[in-house]
């Protein structure tokens, strides 16, 4: 999973301009983490993801991340290409302060980088050159760096086949029925796989519903993985009773007001809405990692390795809680559950 607690070859206080290079291949799922602070007098700085770093001729640089504060704030991606830039990419909602403190993580995805600030999602810039190619990190301009890192840990691409391995102590094999379905018709598969629910295993259309490999409860953990839409308006996540037809928790991002609704339908009708959040963590065409983890009196929902709320359980029989339902405009990559 996402995580930016286990860090791999941390540099610390980075003599700034920083070249160095990338002590493995950049993946999809990896993640370049750079923690800093932005000087009162800073005018910009930029991190650029490089095919070397020879100076002259000028090496290639795949993603040009430069954040400047001279006239408007904003961030400007580009490419050098055969010591060429190409035509920029603009960002003006930036997170970026003078005299503030910053966490800028950058994932490698199959086909572009997704980029957060400070836990909050900011940009995707597609690849121009193939990630392949990349093999050094450069940081310049008036920028303080406190430490930089990197996470080789791959993330599921899609359409790609993908059976994980067994987890912790988990020392047999669970078999058990999942199933899909759809306007038309249901299919159904019995799947032999360690308490993980891979959707590799399924047709990837949704609607999607697939039973857990063991009822809810306190320490229980689900993981979604998937990419929103580019024209999303919304998706639902859903744990239900599959006896009742309860909807425990109902997990609703609506991306068209960015609202994160949560609810729950009790008894054939629904309860109030709860939306109060600090950070709407959804974007169009952005990958994302959902985890719900149940606790004694509430399930706690983290985005991308950020928490992202609370919700105090409503239904309190969690016992009962034994299918996952998923549906709405997103691309689904995998499901896991233990």
């Amino acid at each position: 999973m996402l995580s930016l607690k286990n860090l791999q070859n941390i540099i610390y206080n980075p003599v700034i301009p920083y070249v160095g290079t990338i002590p493995g291949q950049l993946e999809p799922g990896t993640l370049i983490v750079i923690r800093g602070h932005v000087p009162c007098d800073s005018d910009r700085f930029q991190v650029d993801l490089q095919c070397g770093s020879s100076v002259k001729p000028r090496a290639d640089v795949a993603f040009h991340f430069n954040p400047r504060f001279k006239w408007s704030d904003c961030i400007v991606c580009n490419t050098l290409k055969n010591e060429k830039w190409g035509w920029e990419e603009i960002t003006y909602d930036t997170p970026f302060k003078k005299e503030k403190s910053f966490e800028i993580v950058i994932m490698v995805l199959k086909d572009k980088f997704q980029v957060a600030v400070n836990g909050k999602h900011i940009l995707l810039y597609a690849h121009r050159i193939t990630p392949g190619k990349i093999d050094t990190l450069g940081i310049y301009g008036k920028v303080n760096v406190h430490s930089v890192g990197y996470s080789f840990s791959s993330v599921l691409k899609p359409d790609t086949p993908h059976f994980p391995s067994n987890r912790g102590d988990i020392s047999k094999i669970v078999p058990r029925t999942v199933y899909t379905k759809s306007k038309d018709s249901t299919a159904n598969n019995t799947l032999t796989c360690a308490k993980i629910l891979p959707t590799s295993c399924l047709s990837k259309t949704l609607p999607f519903t697939a039973r857990l490999n063991s009822s809810m409860g306190p320490g229980r953990t689900v993981v979604i993985k998937g990419e929103v839409n580019k024209t999303a308006k919304g998706f639902n996540v859903d744990l239900v009773s599959g006896k009742s037809k309860d909807i425990a928790l109902h997990l609703n991002p609506r991306l068209n007001i960015k609202a994160f609704v949560r609810n729950s339908f009790l008894h054939e009708s629904w309860g109030e809405e709860e939306r109060n959040i600090t950070c709407f963590p959804f974007s169009p065409g952005m990958y994302f990692e959902m985890i719900i983890y149940c606790d004694v009196r509430e399930f706690k929902v983290a985005v991308n390795g950020v928490h992202s709320l609370e919700y105090k359980h409503r239904f309190k029989e969690l016992s009962n809680i034994d299918t996952l339902e998923i549906d709405g405009d997103i691309h689904l990559l995998e499901v896991r559950s233990w």
